[in-house]
């Protein structure tokens, strides 16, 4: 694994206009090229905001995000030809089949003809799909729309894949056939930044993790180290209690 950072995030922070407090307040980090890093924090914490910036979808209100080397502020357009974004809420169209879904979203990527088809076929069958291919969205069950959601965004092949929570509300062959495409996906060369709530995922899937909270980043090592760091720690979930205490959050 490289030990260049592909994504530089200096001092990152984000006031809604309308929140008495920042969403995210002054985050630095880098992740390496090839890493699976994960971004974990309970409701609310600030996660789907950074990510958000991360994309592209907000400006932030201060600090500065470099991704393959392009400042994100000063070179938007070449940084999003180089990402893929799998949102937290399924972006799909109902009324078109799993098939049409991903012709539109390939064509949005650039991608077209053969190569196109090749891609999407190919995708289908990775993640169990070719048989209702050609049925409408509005037929699948939750699992089906949350494995095409995860294709229209890694089509392309991109450099570096932005996952908000993937594996949400699914059962459990969906989730152990998506986490096994994503490390596919991340050994061919693409660097994941992903969000979830489910620790003892993230534990075995990350390469390192962020906890953050309250818009601040508590701690960040591999997993193991982090367990190891915590006295009494069994595992990532303890870690992340003891960090971000055990208040319900809504």
């Amino acid at each position: 694994m490289s030990n260049q950072p592909i994504i530089i995030v200096d001092h990152l922070t984000k006031q809604f206009k309308t929140a008495a407090e920042p969403s995210v307040r002054c985050i630095s980090l880098a992740v390496k090229q090839n890493e699976i890093f994960g971004l974990l924090g309970p409701n609310g914490a600030g996660k789907t905001t950074t990510i958000s910036m991360l994309c592209g979808l907000f400006p932030p209100s201060s600090g500065s995000i470099t991704i393959n080397g392009y400042n994100l502020q000063q070179n938007s357009n070449a940084v999003k030809q180089i990402i893929g974004v799998v949102p937290q809420d399924i972006a799909l169209y109902p009324t078109l089949t799993g098939r049409e879904n991903l012709q539109f979203f390939g064509h949005m990527y650039g991608l077209k003809g053969k190569e196109l088809d090749v891609k999407v076929d190919v995708w289908l069958e990775k993640l169990g799909l070719t048989a209702k291919a050609n049925h409408k969205v509005t037929e699948y069950s939750g699992g089906m729309k949350r494995r095409i959601n995860l294709i229209t965004g890694i089509l392309h092949s991109p450099k570096v894949l932005f996952l908000d929570e993937p594996t949400v509300g699914v059962d459990v062959q969906s989730r152990t056939v998506i986490i096994e495409r994503l490390k596919e996906l991340n050994t061919e060369g693409t660097t994941i930044i992903y969000t979830s709530h489910h620790m003892e995922e993230a534990e075995h899937f990350c390469t390192r993790v962020s906890i953050i909270d309250q818009g601040k980043i508590l701690a960040e090592d591999e997993p193991k180290a982090l367990i190891n760091t915590y006295p009494g720690s069994k595992n990532l979930e303890d870690v992340f209690l003891h960090l971000t205490k055990r208040k319900l959050r809504d």
